[in-house]
Parts: structure tokens; C-alpha cells; sequence
């Protein structure tokens, strides 16, 4: 099992952690924060917020893209809390795992009754 895979399954199970403690009905960012606690305590290194330029011609323009979480510099986590996911937020995850050069994303929808339900891994061709 590659180091991605074993990071993937880490991260899901603090992710349910933390949907077990909090439940539905949250903001995005107080699942941010609380999954963050979470990766703390299991000392999984990540970063928050973590920006991303595009490369346009050469030229690094900081456009406001922003990855929510990049665990151990590996892995990117995309967090909502929405009714439904949508394709639209696959193709935001896929478009950070390319501008980044990373291989495996984890979009996390937090508002449902069973995580797993709201749990995706992208992954990135390269």
C-alpha cells in the first residue's frame, strides 16, 4: 500500500471522528478546524489553506485558489457542507491535485447523515 493510500485511510478516520462529535448542519470551516484537532492528536503533519498560482505562460499569477488542507504534503482534502456534491466540486479538487503536481485528493461532504456517503477520492492521472 503506497504511503498516499495509508495517509487516505488516516484521514478518513479522523474525518468520521470528527463527523461522530459534531454531526451535520456545520460550517465548512468549523469542520476545517475540528478535522484539524483531529489530524493533530493522530500527529499527521498538514497545512490549511495552502495557495496555489497558476502557471499562465510562464507567468505565476495568485488567482486565489487555496487547497483546504494538504496532509503530510501528499495528500489534498477538499471540505463542504453541502446537501449534495456536485460536479463541479470533483472538477475544483481535480483542477488543485493538477496545479499542485499532487496524485490523490479526498473531497469531504461533512453535511450527511453517514460520512461515508459524502466521502470521494480523485485521483490525478499526471
Amino acid at each position: 500500500m503506497s504511503r498516499e493510500d495509508i495517509l487516505s485511510h488516516e484521514i478518513i478516520s479522523a474525518a468520521i471522528e470528527v463527523h461522530r462529535c459534531t454531526g451535520p448542519g456545520m460550517l465548512e470551516s468549523v469542520y476545517e478546524q475540528c478535522l484539524c484537532v483531529e489530524l493533530g492528536k493522530r500527529n499527521i503533519g498538514f497545512e490549511r489553506q495552502v495557495r496555489i498560482p497558476v502557471n499562465y505562460k510562464g507567468c505565476m499569477i495568485n488567482c486565489g485558489y487555496r487547497m483546504d488542507l494538504l496532509v503530510d504534503d501528499l495528500v489534498v482534502v477538499e471540505l463542504k457542507a453541502v446537501s449534495t456534491l456536485e460536479r463541479i466540486h470533483e472538477a475544483q479538487l481535480l483542477t488543485y491535485l493538477k496545479l499542485s503536481g499532487k496524485r490523490l485528493g479526498i473531497l469531504m461532504n461533512f453535511n450527511v447523515v453517514l460520512l461515508r456517503n459524502g466521502i470521494k477520492r480523485v485521483v490525478n492521472g499526471l
